[in-house]
């Protein structure tokens, strides 16, 4: 489709977003795409203070039902009292709202919703200085605490509308159809660790609805009272709540990044992952016996990150860069636990 054809489209699906979420007279402004995005994003605002965040699906590979199912999750927690970005309805009511294209030759639809502007700002933007006279180990708690309030209430969740279980996509059926034979060592080893995978115990306590992308990235940080607001469930899904704190502690190694003592690197993590523990615990337990698989939840969360960068090379048409993958592919294959994170 010719450039201004595609501009056109995205042009009528952006006014119709624009007047369903009576946005006339705020600013919107578009948030940078990133590998592996999914959605346009836009940040609503009115007279540079009050603020939304719209979004529109962008790539066409996910059903109304995933949406929904998102989204009735997402109201729940907040009405639940999780720091969480709700959803806000549309004029007609809707959580997510159906977009048809006007043109009769081209049938695109998108699905389009409004979410909270979570207060605060990602810790990122500030050089990861975190708010002034209060301890580091706060934020770690209130991480912790933040997602163990999310758990907490998914253990009494009943969805009208359901989202995907893990192994519906984390089968070798479809990675071994996405991830090319010459990768065939990385590929038996992933079957291998799903193989493990399968065999954890799985009831309501230890398994759940999970964010599945909760990091740093995905949420923000109130400066002034320390409160961490989560935001972005579109990848969640069905899977052991553990995934979630495993990717806690994948996205905390960069705060002992450049210590070059790998006993000091395990202090550190230690001292770390403790109090995102505390935190979490303040709201929902974790058990001794789950906690005991860390390293291999840490495995799962690496094979995540791999799957990924092949389904976005996919969607693009190219290659992946085997050094995208070299040191996710070296831990998985090599049977090098955390990560490789505590090795020499």
């Amino acid at each position: 489709m010719p450039q201004d054809s595609e501009d056109k489209k995205t042009n009528n699906f952006f006014e119709k977003a624009r007047e369903l979420y009576q946005l006339n007279g705020y600013e919107l402004q578009a948030v940078a795409g990133h590998e592996g995005g999914r959605n346009d994003i836009y940040i609503c605002s009115l007279n540079g203070e009050k603020k939304y965040v719209l979004r529109i699906s962008a790539t066409g590979d996910r059903r109304e039902e995933n949406y929904l199912a998102e989204t009735e999750f997402v109201h729940y927690l907040a009405v639940g009292g999780a720091l969480v970005a709700d959803v806000i309805p549309s004029k007609n009511g809707r959580l997510v709202e159906h977009i048809a294209s006007e043109n009769d030759t081209d049938k695109a639809v998108v699905f389009a919703s409004l979410f909270e502007f979570a207060k605060g700002m990602l810790l990122c933007d500030n050089g990861y200085r975190y708010r002034e006279g209060a301890p580091l180990t706060e934020y770690f708690y209130n991480t912790g605490k933040t997602l163990g309030a999310i758990h907490r209430l998914a253990k009494s969740f009943t969805p009208k509308h359901r989202r995907a279980d893990y192994f519906d996509k984390f089968n070798m059926d479809y990675i071994g159809k996405l991830i090319p034979d010459e990768y065939a060592e990385l590929k038996a080893a992933i079957a291998d660790r799903i193989r493990q995978f399968k065999e954890f115990p799985r009831t309501p306590d230890n398994y759940g609805l999970v964010h599945f992308d909760f990091c740093d990235g995905n949420y923000h940080v109130d400066l002034n009272t320390g409160d961490v607001t989560a935001f972005d469930f579109d990848n969640c899904c069905y899977c052991w709540y553990m995934f979630d704190l495993a990717h806690l502690w994948t996205h905390g190694i960069g705060w002992f990044m450049q210590e070059r003592d790998a006993a000091k690197r395990r202090e550190g993590m230690e001292w770390y992952f403790n109090h995102i523990l505390s935190g979490y615990r303040s709201e929902t337990d974790v058990s001794e016996e789950e906690l005991s698989r860390l390293p291999l939840y840490i495995d799962m969360t690496i094979i995540e990150s791999v799957v990924d960068e092949f389904e976005c090379a996919a969607r693009e048409g190219e290659d992946v860069d085997p050094e995208d993958i070299e040191d996710e592919a070296e831990c998985l294959i090599g049977g090098i636990p955390y990560a490789g994170y505590f090795e020499e």
